[in-house]
């Protein structure tokens, strides 16, 4: 397969084998907050927001679908109603939620209705995931900016989360487990282009190593 049309569906066999051998917003300081986006392939998702101080933790995963603890074939088969997704703990006294969701807008492409890079299809598709009325409204408000920002159509729902299924174990830290594996796919894939191209300077605000 070329590296024009190469997908991350090539990469999943194998990660396979490599595997085998939604908290409200705080009301007090120190508490943990969550938030949930969907930028196509989760694990660069991952990768982004594991690099931003005040994250925690980081949790792949689908959302969005009818159905219940949802697998990765499933999902990508498409029907399922569920988006890849990222479940983000972070401490708010850190890291502001409207940061975040900067850091969001900025690494993926919310123009694109078909997916996001080489990925396509409804699960690869951009959405912010509110767990509460304050990051719905912060949420659309954002997009409404961004969309005066770019001067375009902006795809990327913003939907009130529901459940959210943690994916497979294999999925989790990809990008650590399977560097070189997880690097090609990124690059072969387009996203870091596309981003740049996209957005220019303001190409992963935030985010501190997009190539990880």
């Amino acid at each position: 397969m070329s590296v024009q049309t190469l997908t991350r569906s090539g990469l999943v066999a194998g990660a396979m084998l490599v595997a085998a051998s939604l908290a409200p917003s705080p009301g007090h300081s120190g508490e943990m907050a969550t938030a949930i986006f969907a930028g196509g392939c989760f694990w660069c998702v991952e990768s982004d927001f594991d690099t931003i101080d005040g994250v925690t933790e980081t949790v792949s995963g689908y959302i969005g679908g009818t159905l219940e603890n949802p697998g990765y074939k499933q999902v990508t088969a498409g029907g399922t109603g569920h988006y890849e997704a990222v479940k983000i703990t972070y401490d708010p006294a850190k890291v502001s939620y409207d940061a975040l969701l900067t850091a969001f807008w900025h690494s993926v492409d919310p123009t694109d209705a078909g997916g996001q890079f080489c990925d396509r299809g409804e699960s690869y598709l951009t959405a912010i995931f509110a767990t509460d009325a304050a990051q719905l409204e912060a949420a659309k408000a954002a997009k409404a900016e961004i969309a005066k920002d770019l001067g375009a159509d902006i795809a990327t729902a913003v939907l009130a989360a529901p459940t959210f299924y943690p994916a497979e174990d294999y999925h989790q830290d990809y990008y650590k487990k399977n560097p070189i594996r997880y690097k090609y796919y990124r690059y072969s894939c387009g996203r870091n282009a596309r981003v740049e191209d996209l957005w220019g300077e303001k190409a992963y605000t935030g985010i501190r190593d997009h190539t990880s």
